[in-house]
């Protein structure tokens, strides 16, 4: 079984499975978001605190949860590239740092939003807003340094080593609010002991999920790109009957 799945880790063979799981992620995901908004703007209750404002909270949580996640992966998919010299896990790591940075963005302008009225500022330099605010210059700077060597492997190779060291960041934006005296609020998403009502809970972890559902479709989708491109003078790639057309 091993061996079977080793084969997948060749971009010939990866391309064509990964055509065939897309689907398999991006309709749930379609299907999660509708469910996770109407739950998250619709049925679940006004907060007493902040009222109808703490709504932004279902899509601000998950893209920030998948902002600091995507970079791990990104990160380690990069070290296995750097250490094993294999193509496709550089691949996979050039294909998560624009969604990865699409996340931070959202974690961000939705952060704004939800500042406003909360603290009356739109930015603060919180100690989590400004690590946030880092991870993304981590990502932008990660798909400006790549497009800027023109060798891809002299550009997979110094693209990695920013990720494995910009990824101590994460633990940083993480931790913040434990280490420092900050604005921002703990944890919202707890397994134990949280007072949340039952419809915030379902519309969260439906949104997350569908994050997480449309972030794999996405990546996937991406990778199949960047095959296309760096495989484009092979004879397999020639073949494909999408290319052939």
């Amino acid at each position: 079984m091993a061996i079977n799945w080793f084969k997948y880790s060749a971009p010939t063979t990866f391309y064509g499975l990964a055509g065939k799981m897309i689907p398999w992620f991006a309709f749930p995901s379609a299907i999660l978001f509708a469910i996770g908004l109407y739950i998250g703007f619709f049925v679940a209750p006004i907060d007493e605190t902040q009222g109808e404002f703490y709504r932004i909270m279902f899509i601000h949580v998950p893209a920030s949860i998948l902002s600091m996640f995507l970079y791990l992966v990104m990160a380690g998919y990069a070290a296995l590239g750097l250490i094993f010299n294999t193509r496709l896990s550089a691949m996979m790591a050039s294909a998560i740092a624009p969604t990865g940075a699409l996340f931070a963005f959202i974690s961000l302008w939705t952060g704004a939003l939800w500042g406003k009225p909360t603290w009356g500022a739109w930015w603060l330099w919180d100690a989590r807003l400004t690590s946030e605010l880092i991870l993304l210059f981590l990502y932008l700077g990660f798909i400006a340094l790549h497009a800027s060597i023109d060798d891809p492997r002299r550009a997979d190779r110094a693209a990695a080593l920013l990720a494995i060291v910009g990824s101590v960041n994460v633990p940083i934006i993480y931790f913040s609010v434990r280490w420092w005296n900050t604005l921002h609020q703990g944890s919202t998403i707890k397994f134990s002991g949280t007072s949340m009502h039952i419809a915030m809970q379902h519309a969260l972890f439906t949104m997350l999920a569908a994050c997480w559902l449309y972030a794999i479709a996405i990546v996937l989708a991406r990778v199949r790109s960047i095959i296309l491109e760096r495989e484009r003078n092979t004879t397999w790639i020639n073949e494909l009957p999408e290319v052939r057309s």
